[in-house]
């Protein structure tokens, strides 16, 4: 596809000296070349966004609404093009990536419905002739970023909540897959979204987010990334007044209790930790194993680990596709080296497969004595660490002992022990006896080190409005 820019309703080239090379993972091969956005073009981008929002904030509801559904029909007819398009930037399965369009497709059906309810309130006053309403309005152009593990479903989220708010918005999304990002922009120009409500820049990364955080015509900032990063953003934000929400990186606990179904919990427990290729912010990484089973599950942990197809994500039987560069590869192999000269035992995989591409091997690891890096660094790629514990309180201090809190998980079927892992573990989402962290409709956020504020849900959309407090007398 053609690369470009989307800024004010057009597509047009970047006018950066600096050309940008899109990879596919799978192949090694080039996809494309562009030029990435100056800072005019950021400029005009949000100069865009601003002009408008007005508008765009005055339109009634029920428009809103039609219009975001139509950006979800638009994606839902595209979407053998959007699959193929994540699968051949991104790497992920195709099976995974059409997965992945129906829910991004939803982020805006969703939005669309739940822009009909932002409502405020009246409150009581304390004398006749009194009205006190809470308004909720619009911050104004939103200045976005997302990255390329979800390169459908983040750029969705945000858009499409931005909007439903009445916000406008400039986002960047990764260089690395800006073809998906770009099929979602040419889904809102045929739904037939005003001009410069939703504007795209890819480019210097650094560059951008500086103009981004200082322009005075930006209301707030949202981000989901890496921590260092994100904490970078969120400072820079917070010295020019603006908002920013900030969903970052995870290192996510799984409490495997002994009352479960070994086989049945090890087997979804695989399914989710290597979906595309362990690169998800909440991919169930430590698993806290009672030790009176510990050998039973980490063998059925390692059979199905080892049944994957690790394929072109193109190949039908593929089950786990490449990293995302080689950098992630190189990043997980020096992960599994540390690990393995600290003790760790390797059970599975730990190599990188040879051929084009930057594929690796489905790798588990038995943890004993926490020394390795990967016990305190997010692997963010496919490795499972199996942990024994012997106890409820030691499992919740081990699930809680990083500076981490974006998903956690427990398997058991002790209710009186589910409760106390729901609410004793340091957490923003925590799922018991199931592996779906993030919906539509649920609040995703962090604690700790793991991000500000919410994304989806109604709390997600909320993060878009300022809240007033009117007062008005002379009524009686």
């Amino acid at each position: 596809m053609q690369y470009s820019q989307y800024i004010g309703g057009t597509f047009r080239d970047g006018t950066d000296k600096a050309e940008l090379t899109v990879v596919s993972p799978g192949t090694g091969q080039e996809l494309g070349r562009y030029r990435g956005a100056s800072k005019d073009d950021v400029e005009q981008a949000i100069a865009c966004a601003q002009g408008a929002f007005d508008a765009w904030r005055r339109t009634g509801v029920t428009r809103r609404s039609e219009l975001l559904r139509n950006v979800a029909n638009e994606m839902r007819r595209d979407r053998d093009n959007l699959a193929r398009q994540i699968s051949a930037e991104l790497g992920k399965p195709l099976s995974e990536a059409q997965k992945e369009v129906d829910t991004a497709a939803e982020m805006f059906e969703w939005s669309a419905e739940e822009a009909r309810r932002l409502y405020g309130r009246l409150i009581p006053a304390r004398a006749p002739g009194i009205q006190q309403l809470v308004q909720l309005e619009p911050y104004g152009v939103v200045g976005a970023f997302s990255g390329w593990n979800a390169p459908a479903i983040t750029p969705a989220r945000k858009i499409s909540a931005a909007l439903a708010a009445g916000c406008t918005i400039v986002l960047k999304p990764s260089e690395e897959t800006i073809g998906v990002a770009l099929l979602i922009a040419q889904a809102i120009e045929r739904a037939g979204l005003p001009a410069g409500t939703v504007n795209m820049v890819f480019g210097d990364p650094a560059f951008i987010a500086d103009q981004l955080c200082t322009s005075p015509s930006v209301s707030m900032i949202t981000f989901t990334g890496g921590t260092d990063v994100g904490k970078q953003l969120g400072a820079k934000a917070a010295l020019h007044m603006k908002k920013a929400t900030l969903e970052l990186g995870g290192h996510a606990p799984v409490v495997i209790w002994k009352d479960v179904d070994i086989e049945k919990v090890a087997k979804t427990c695989v399914a989710t930790k290597f979906r595309n290729a362990g690169q998800v912010c909440t991919s169930p990484t430590r698993f806290l194993i009672q030790k009176e089973i510990y050998d039973k599950f980490c063998e059925q942990f390692v059979k199905h680990a080892n049944s994957l197809q690790v394929k072109n994500p193109f190949d039908p039987d593929s089950t786990m596709g490449p990293l995302k560069n080689k950098r992630r590869r190189d990043a997980i192999d020096r992960l599994v080296n540390n690990a393995v000269e600290s003790g760790a035992k390797l059970l599975a995989g730990g190599k990188a497969i040879e051929g084009p591409g930057y594929f690796y091997q489905p790798t588990v690891l038995a943890i004993h004595d926490r020394k390795a890096d990967v016990c305190r660094i997010e692997p963010f790629g496919p490795v499972a660490l199996l942990i024994p514990v012997e106890t409820a309180d030691e499992a919740i201090a081990e699930a809680n002992a990083l500076p981490f809190g974006l998903a956690a998980y427990a398997f058991t079927e002790n209710m009186r022990l589910a409760h106390r892992f729901a609410n004793e573990i340091q957490s923003g989402v925590v799922c018991i006896n199931e592996l779906q962290a993030s919906l539509p409709e649920t609040p995703f956020g962090g604690y700790k080190d793991s991000g500000l504020g919410s994304e989806g849900g109604i709390e997600g959309l909320r993060e878009f409005l300022r809240v007033k407090c009117v007062r008005q007398g002379g009524l009686v």
